[in-house]
C-alpha cells in the first residue's frame, strides 16, 4: 500500500513511516553489507509513498575529498559527483543537517539533475561511531513535498539501519 502525499494528514504519513521502517527493519535483519542496505531502503521508500519522484543515496567517496558519489537509488539518471556545500545534497554533507526544500528553484546553487524536481528533503547518514557516510536524497514533482513529519522519520529509519 503506498501513500499518497496529503498535506492536510500528517498522521496518516507518520504512519505509512512506521510501517514501512518495520518492514525495512525485517527485511535487513542480519544483513550488514551497506549497499544492499542502501538499495532496500532506496527500493521500498520509492515504493511506499507515491509522491517519491527520486528516492536515493549520495555516497562519501573516500578517494576523493570531500565529494559524493551517486549510490544504490530508484529514478531517473541521478548526478553522478557532487561536492561538499553544492546544492542540496552537498549542503546537508557540509553541514551534517537535514535539509527540507519547499522549492528547489529558489534554493541557492541547486543542481538540477532532473528538470521535473520541484522540492526536496536530504539527509544525513551517519555510521555508529558517527562519521558520514552518504547522505540520503528524495525529490518530487510537487512544490512543498516534504515537512518536519518527513524529516524525522526519514532521520530516525536512517539512524536504525546505518547506526547513529
Amino acid at each position: 500500500m503506498a501513500y499518497v502525499a496529503r498535506a492536510d494528514r500528517p498522521a496518516d504519513k507518520a504512519a505509512r513511516y512506521a510501517e514501512v521502517e518495520a518492514e525495512i527493519a525485517a527485511v535487513l535483519d542480519g544483513e550488514p553489507n551497506v549497499t544492499a542496505r542502501m538499495a532496500t531502503v532506496a527500493s521500498m521508500l520509492a515504493d511506499a509513498f507515491d509522491h517519491f519522484f527520486w528516492t536515493g543515496f549520495y555516497v562519501v567517496d573516500p578517494t576523493r575529498e570531500r565529494e559524493l558519489v551517486v549510490g544504490p537509488y530508484q529514478g531517473t539518471l541521478g548526478c553522478l559527483r557532487i561536492a561538499f556545500g553544492r546544492g542540496v545534497c552537498g549542503a546537508a554533507a557540509e553541514t551534517g543537517q537535514t535539509q527540507v526544500v519547499e522549492d528547489v528553484h529558489a534554493f541557492p546553487g541547486h543542481i538540477a539533475c532532473d528538470s521535473r524536481s520541484a522540492s526536496e528533503i536530504v539527509v544525513p547518514v551517519f555510521d555508529a561511531s558517527g562519521a558520514l557516510i552518504a547522505v540520503f536524497d528524495v525529490d518530487a514533482t510537487v512544490p512543498a513535498a516534504f515537512d518536519a513529519v518527513d524529516a524525522e522519520a526519514l532521520e530516525r529509519l536512517l539512524a536504525g539501519v546505518f547506526g547513529r
